[in-house]
């Protein structure tokens, strides 16, 4: 079985027992979290496709890591005019392992 989700604006290909990162989903570790946005499910017999998402499919997941990545640094200049801005970010992301896909 396979499927595709959306989650934090992005699309992912996903199967059962899959671990992925994505934009940070709140809940704390070990707890089980339902995706709804499902945009194709794939069973060995059949192909749902989504207008824009599944009728009834969800994902079933649990969190295993919350955590931030590692620091970007953000420098702008504009040459001759003595601007110089110099800024860090830290994206915090969430660790999920796929449990089941109910389609």
């Amino acid at each position: 079985m396979l499927a595709v989700i959306r989650t934090g604006g992005k699309q992912y290909i996903i199967k059962p027992g899959d671990r992925l990162k994505v934009e940070k989903i709140e809940g704390e570790v070990g707890n089980t979290v339902e995706i709804n946005e499902v945009l194709l499910v794939k069973t060995d017999k059949e192909i749902k496709i989504g207008n824009p998402l599944v009728e009834g499919a969800k994902v079933k997941a649990s969190i295993v890591e919350q955590g931030r990545s590692p620091k970007i640094i953000v420098f702008k200049k504009k040459p001759k005019k003595g601007y110089k801005r110099k800024k860090g970010h830290r994206q915090f992301y969430t660790t999920i392992e796929i449990k089941e896909i109910l389609a």
